[in-house]
């Protein structure tokens, strides 16, 4: 007999009908005459409800089946007279796999998600992270969906790169050299040529130089990979190892590539309203459990309240001197409440005040455009007034900044002089430089860390909530 599937047997009205089915237990509830064992296989939230005979089964086989124990059943599918729709009235039972219930770890209890992160190879067991699962599942299909509809192709970028595309330095090098003896030069330097690629390599940041020499070809692309940070921040926001989307498209003016971030993220919410919601329900519940000793003003908006929030407003789009002048006058400002001062044009913003733009001044997801050019990549369209680029953050309430983007500075001349005040060096990037020489044309793109999505999706508040295995400073198990 094949097995089914607990999704679809939940829905299924065949009363009467003998069926298979395997999973995990999670709990298991004895009586005098029958227990009620709750199974899971990972492919919905709910469990399934079998009630097996204790004179039937014995006491033997059913001592064995305990919460994380693996079994199958053969059973005959009825109408449940519980909270579920149907149960399963057991006729054969295999035991699968024991666990041993003095030391599984999940026990049917509430355990912390920092006792979790220590056992994220069992993880995937409990509630709340089958259901982050099955949402990141849906949101990646989201996301080719979203770009194959609308005529992109998919490129696939490197993963190690000899260039840095952000400019900052904090990268992971690969080598196969022997680091405890290393050949050296002349100069009693490391001899890089020596090394597998010939050069100093590393793990990529961003996709996206990469990314806009296929655009400037295909029109229009995406890449959605692994980019590493050797960032050494131990918050909730940061991964050393985190997957991006990275679309760039030719011929797209600033504007263009706004329209195409609020279309795509309405998108990837809606996909996750239409499609997610049993596993979102649950997630908000969770949070509000979570947060319900916080004072009332400190609790997060409901999830899927705040999910439609942004599906359903337009984004507001200002400049970042507008937003500026915005935060200058605000109360926080004015009280000291900031923790960080907005000391004018110039000024870096931080999490806090792109929060309260989004979520006290304007109630709505909000774009800023415009930034200070020395604040900003080397390769951001340089606007007219010689002191700001054409850039664009997308700002969501709770986590502040979703997307970073820009219109790409497409002139030789102008490129190459930015190049040379940020000290990027021309002749490592003379790839990058043959864009602009030979049919150049006006072209934009952004980026969306795809862990910072998903965090926003799930309310959860600790971004290696929502990656399956986190990679953070002094932290690479499993």
């Amino acid at each position: 007999m094949k097995r089914q599937e607990i999704k679809e047997i939940l829905k299924s009205d065949a009363f009467g009908s003998t069926i298979k089915v395997s999973g995990w237990v999670r709990t298991k509830r004895e009586s005098k005459n029958v227990n009620f064992i709750n199974l899971n296989d990972g492919t919905v939230l709910s469990n399934l409800q079998v009630v097996a005979d204790v004179e039937a089964f014995g006491s033997e086989l059913l001592k064995k089946i305990n919460t994380g124990a693996a079994i199958t059943v053969v059973g005959e599918l009825v109408e449940s007279g519980g909270q579920q729709a149907v149960e399963l009235i057991a006729k054969q039972i295999e035991v699968v796999g024991e666990a041993d219930p003095d030391k599984y770890p999940l026990q049917p209890k509430r355990h912390s998600l920092e006792f979790l992160r220590e056992i994220a190879h069992l993880r995937f067991r409990t509630n709340t992270f089958s259901a982050i699962a099955r949402v990141r599942h849906s949101m990646i299909f989201a996301v080719h969906k979203f770009f194959t509809e609308k005529g992109f192709f998919n490129i696939h970028t490197p993963i190690i790169t000899s260039s840095d595309a952000e400019g900052a330095g904090e990268m992971f090098q690969v080598t196969t050299l022997d680091m405890a003896n290393p050949p050296l030069n002349e100069e009693g330097n490391i001899d890089y040529s020596k090394d597998f690629f010939g050069k100093k390599t590393n793990l990529t940041v961003s996709g996206q130089l990469e990314g806009e020499l296929a655009a400037l070809a295909l029109s229009k692309i995406y890449t959605f990979g692994p980019t590493f940070r050797a960032e050494n921040s131990n918050t909730s926001r940061h991964l050393a190892e985190f997957w991006m989307i990275e679309p760039e498209m030719a011929f797209y003016d600033l504007n263009d590539n706004m329209d195409l971030a609020e279309e795509f993220l309405k998108y990837l919410i809606q996909y996750a309203l239409d499609n997610c919601i049993e596993d979102l329900k649950f997630l908000s519940d969770r949070q509000q459990q979570e947060e319900k000793n916080k004072p009332q003003d400190q609790r997060s908006m409901e999830l899927i309240e705040k999910l439609k929030f942004v599906a359903e407003n337009d984004f507001v789009r200002l400049t970042y001197t507008e937003a500026i002048d915005i935060l200058q006058n605000s109360k926080p400002a004015k009280k000291g409440q900031f923790q960080y001062e907005v000391k004018g044009f110039g000024t870096d913003l931080q999490s806090e005040h792109e929060r309260y733009l989004v979520e006290k001044h304007f109630k709505k997801p909000v774009i800023l455009i415009d930034y200070p050019a020395n604040i900003k990549a080397f390769y951001m369209k340089v606007n007219p007034d010689g002191k700001t680029v054409a850039a664009m953050d997308v700002l969501f309430p709770q986590i502040g900044e979703i997307i970073g983007g820009s219109q790409r500075e497409e002139r030789y001349d102008v490129l190459v002089e930015k190049m040379k005040k940020m000290d990027i060096p021309l002749e490592e990037m003379d790839w990058y430089l043959d864009t602009r020489r030979y049919g150049s044309v006006p072209h934009s793109g952004f980026g969306l860390g795809f862990e910072r999505l998903i965090t926003f999706v799930t309310g959860m508040g600790n971004i290696r909530d929502v990656i399956p295995f986190a990679r953070t400073p002094q932290n690479c198990e499993f």
